[in-house]
């Protein structure tokens, strides 16, 4: 795994793209960011959750949640830029769902609510970046309900040998450019959520070969 980028220039670097950084996730994905977005709400919201979106940013999946969770729900968007929360807030107003959308920044390696606090917790394109993915991942895990669920797209590697030689030596020219890059590397923290105790509900890989998604939906045990 690529070592990650610093806290603070994380900051300066989705500070710098918020504005664009919809139409540029899209470009770079082939717009299979939306595909992995609808495939978690589809299967892990439902009207009237408490949902947490983590690494929120522009607030492209959060608008999603609070969309069906419906006036008797509740969404938190949070996420560690200003300037991205900044673009989600004038959405949320567009949308008027400012009754049932809170935002809040903050590091999502160290979550500011209690244990057990969300019927569903998202997580989509946000874990890539993270300094400690493991640990990010695993306090998604903790602030979620027992019997909530836990939805998560994030990077991965190419199964295939010769294409993940390829995506490295693309990533390896990309990486000097973390505008382009926006921090975002492979990773893996599916089988620690497996050894909390998830139990998978959907695991899909999608996307370009190059660059494929992982999207699953675990479930926090009640006991």
């Amino acid at each position: 795994m690529r070592k990650a980028l610093g806290t603070e220039e994380l900051k300066r670097l989705y500070g710098g793209i918020a504005k664009r950084y919809e139409v540029q996730h899209g470009l770079l994905t082939f717009k299979t960011d939306q595909k992995g977005r609808a495939l978690l709400i589809d299967n892990a919201v439902r009207e009237g959750d408490k949902v947490l979106d983590c690494g929120a940013g522009t607030g492209i999946t959060g608008i999603l949640a609070a969309r069906k969770v419906g006036p008797k729900g509740q969404v938190t968007l949070f996420d560690l830029s200003e300037d991205m929360l900044a673009v989600a807030r004038e959405k949320v107003a567009r949308e008027h769902l400012q009754e049932r959308v809170a935002l809040q920044s903050g590091d999502m390696v160290q979550l500011p609510f209690a244990d057990n606090s969300f019927d569903v917790v998202l997580s989509s394109y946000s874990l890539c970046p993270l300094y400690d993915p493991v640990k990010g991942a695993l306090e998604l895990y903790r602030v979620t309900k027992p019997g909530g669920k836990i939805a998560v797209a994030h990077s991965t590697e190419p199964k295939n040998g010769v294409v993940r030689y390829l995506a490295d030596r693309v990533e390896d020219i990309a990486w000097h450019f973390p505008w382009l890059s926006m921090g975002c590397r492979a990773v893996d923290v599916l089988p620690a959520l497996k050894e909390a105790g998830g139990k998978v509900l959907l695991q899909r890989h999608i996307g370009f070969p190059l660059w494929p998604f992982l999207v699953f939906v675990i479930e926090k045990p009640l006991s």
